[in-house]
């Protein structure tokens, strides 16, 4: 098991904050499952995901499967950075909304090749206002390195889309030892502590930059 860097710190700015929010409803996390892959792990992780999320307390939890919808690897000749609103395939009309109505994210991405997979690059490219000016938080998992190569191209590809990629994240390298056959973690106490840490940095930039977005449009 391996854990973000600061995930043993417990005074920042960050976690000073996490327990409430300036904004006058609570913080919407998109818990984005990333893998389509026929018997994936994805959402055992989802499930501990979401349990952390309520335990927290500072967002309400919207699980986004990927694998709900239509994800065409072709993409529309005008992109959405040049129009935002451009038709897209049947069926990804929940998927826009759902996005664009979060206030943050957390991706679940495993580790393909040492990357992440395309089910999520499609996801990403088929928006782009949708991700602006909001945090991202990653939760990682693969053999060896947890999802960390994964993680690490994910921050680049956010970073062109103007969003703001926490440094904290949850890692679990070799996943398949570490959960039991129950979906269950074996040793649960040091995820949990990583993955609060997260939340709680998470939680400090959502409440920046929703407040800065309802003070003005975000023009990036």
């Amino acid at each position: 098991m391996s854990v973000s860097p600061s995930s043993d710190t417990s005074s920042s700015s960050a976690s000073s904050s996490s327990s409430a929010s300036p904004s006058t409803r609570p913080l919407r996390l998109a818990v984005i499952v990333g893998s389509v892959r026929e018997g994936r792990f994805g959402p055992v992780v989802a499930r501990w995901f979401a349990e952390r999320v309520q335990d927290h307390g500072a967002f309400t939890a919207d699980v986004v499967d990927l694998a709900d919808g239509p994800l065409p690897l072709r993409l529309p000749p005008v992109p959405p950075a040049v129009d935002p609103d451009m038709p897209r395939p049947d069926g990804m009309a929940d998927l826009t909304r759902r996005l664009r109505e979060a206030d943050a994210f957390v991706v679940l991405t495993p580790e393909y090749n040492r990357s992440f997979p395309a089910s999520l690059k499609a996801a990403i490219d088929w928006h782009f206002t949708e991700w602006q000016a909001k945090p991202i938080g990653f939760v990682g998992y693969s053999g060896g390195t947890g999802g960390v190569l994964a993680i690490e191209q994910l921050k680049q590809v956010f970073g062109e889309l103007h969003a703001h990629t926490v440094r904290n994240y949850v890692s679990f390298p070799r996943y398949y030892l570490l959960f039991d056959e129950e979906g269950n973690l074996k040793q649960p106490e040091e995820p949990a502590g990583a993955a609060k840490v997260m939340l709680d940095e998470l939680a400090w930039w959502a409440d920046a930059l929703t407040a800065a977005r309802s003070e003005r449009p975000y023009a990036g």
